[in-house]
């Protein structure tokens, strides 16, 4: 059964090589509003679920989506884009915590059998400088992050700790549930 990444996304391809599967990519194109009322954990919920069905009007097998918000006191911090913006949202989170809610979806096109979590991370930024912020987005220009830094690189020395069962959650894919999921479809990353 081929596996397809519901993303365009290189860092969650990279993510998902790590597993050493075959797969294919495909960019869902899908309205990714927040809908009134809906909190960051259902707005994650909803969207994987939609890119996997997006993709699977045009493809079939085991379909991965995922979806990922960061928040900080219950606002959500969307990518930056601009050095202006992303400057703001680390001087709000420096010595706060950022919470991510990150979304999985494993969509079996066989059987029409879905499988979703959230998995929550919680960064805890340290006390930074208005040189270190200038510094760090000189260095590595996180303007398409959100919360504007890449903890896969650089990003990482921002932080005091982070909080949560899987390190590449932060980076958009929960690869220890990925796992248990593909098994779940009779997918065993470590058989031959």
């Amino acid at each position: 059964m081929s596996l397809i990444l519901a993303s365009s996304s290189i860092f969650r391809k990279q993510l998902l090589d790590k597993l050493g599967v075959e797969f294919d990519t495909v960019s869902p194109e899908i309205d990714e509003s927040r809908k009134n009322g809906e909190t960051p954990e259902q707005l994650v919920f909803r969207l994987a679920r939609e890119k996997a069905f997006e993709v699977a009007k045009t493809h079939s097998g085991l379909i991965i989506a995922s979806d990922q918000v960061a928040t900080l006191a219950d606002e959500i911090l969307g990518k930056p884009h601009t050095h202006e913006n992303a400057t703001k949202q680390l001087e709000q989170s420096s010595g706060n915590s950022v919470t991510f809610f990150t979304s999985l979806a494993l969509l079996n096109t066989n059987t029409d059998k879905i499988q979703t979590i959230v998995e929550t991370t919680k960064v805890v930024f340290k006390v930074l400088s208005d040189k270190q912020i200038e510094s760090y987005l000189q260095k590595e220009r996180p303007y398409n992050c959100a919360g504007s830094f890449k903890s896969e690189a650089l990003g990482i020395s921002l932080f005091e700790r982070i909080e949560g069962d899987d390190p590449n959650t932060l980076i958009g894919l929960p690869l220890i549930q990925l796992v248990k999921m593909l098994e779940n479809e009779g997918l065993n990353i470590l058989q031959d």
